[in-house]
């Protein structure tokens, strides 16, 4: 037969709860006042808050929103969602949002690189917002790699090779670069370039990266693939007919989170969706109203680890379901 479980000692619960929270004395000086032990002082502030004698609440201030970060983390399974306070909107505003969402990824960046990384970068203006806001960080054997080609006029401050110098120097690390276009003309010439010896350092990192940032796209918005320059006619096209609604480094995907499959991915020079499926953590920064139905699909393919984004985006996809 069971021991009946003895009453709870309200007037012990209580005097050690007043001692720990209120006089802020350590579990140790509580035990020895009390001549009771350290581990019974742990359990009894335990069965204090079952008992509701303790009652923590946490406030954050005025500009946080960390329940809204539990809740994306929750229902996406993400690692970590960091939402700042720009609303979101276009037009106008879009700077001021690639600048906080830049500003809270490399804050991210800044805490979380560790010695020995191997850092992974795509292209994109909120990453080179991160960039930008990112001050030196001395860091040690820390390799950043370019995940893919370059896209765009050479001279573009968003162009991949150049994020990824500066983004090393800021670090103190080793860039390894890919010094070739990210679209070409064929899938022979791709297959020809993977044997360039100037290129296989970049390529034969992209299965071993630790963190890779990257930014979300869409389909309809995204200014490079809607330029009529930087991609073969018809792309655009194509990838509506399969589906397409937004892209992680130019992987695209639809509106379930499934990668779809069109000529564009037998002549891009870089990571593969497999590869991008297989890096341990990473980490989107993205945000505006015109990119949450593509950042919603980027969630659902189950790729990212980590969303930085706006509270207005913030906000629509925790409405949502998985």
């Amino acid at each position: 037969m069971a021991r009946p479980r003895s009453a709870p000692d309200l007037y012990l619960l209580s005097k050690v709860s007043t001692l720990y929270y209120l006089r802020a004395q350590t579990q140790q000086r509580i035990a020895e006042r009390l001549r009771i032990s350290r581990p019974r002082v742990s359990r009894l502030l335990q069965e204090a808050q079952v008992h509701g004698i303790v009652q923590i609440t946490v406030a954050p201030p005025v500009g946080l929103h960390t329940e809204l970060e539990s809740k994306l983390e929750s229902r996406f399974g993400l690692e970590e969602a960091l939402v700042v306070g720009a609303d979101g909107g276009g037009g106008r505003g879009g700077a001021e949002l690639r600048r906080q969402v830049g500003g809270a990824a490399a804050a991210y960046l800044a805490r979380s690189v560790a010695p020995g990384e191997t850092i992974g970068l795509a292209w994109g203006t909120t990453l080179d917002a991160m960039v930008r806001a990112l001050t030196p960080i001395p860091t040690e054997g820390v390799h950043v790699v370019q995940t893919l080609g370059g896209i765009g006029p050479a001279d573009a401050t968003a162009y991949a090779a150049s994020v990824v110098r500066r983004l090393a120097g800021l670090l103190g690390a080793t860039p390894v670069l890919l010094p070739a276009p990210g679209v070409v003309a064929s899938a022979a010439v791709r297959d020809a370039l993977r044997d360039d010896p100037h290129l296989r350092p970049a390529l034969s990192r992209l299965g071993a990266i630790d963190t890779l940032f990257v930014g979300v796209g869409s389909l309809a918005s995204n200014p490079v693939l809607n330029d009529g320059a930087s991609f073969p006619p018809g792309t655009v096209e194509e990838l509506r007919a399969a589906g397409a609604v937004g892209d992680v480094a130019l992987r695209f995907f639809d509106a379930a989170g499934q990668f779809v499959h069109t000529s564009l991915d037998d002549r891009l020079l870089g990571i593969s969706a497999e590869q991008l499926r297989r890096v341990r953590r990473v980490v989107a920064v993205a945000g505006g109203a015109e990119k949450a139905n593509a950042i919603h699909a980027a969630l659902k393919a189950g790729i990212l680890h980590v969303l930085i984004t706006d509270q207005r985006t913030a906000r629509e996809l925790a409405a949502r379901g998985r």
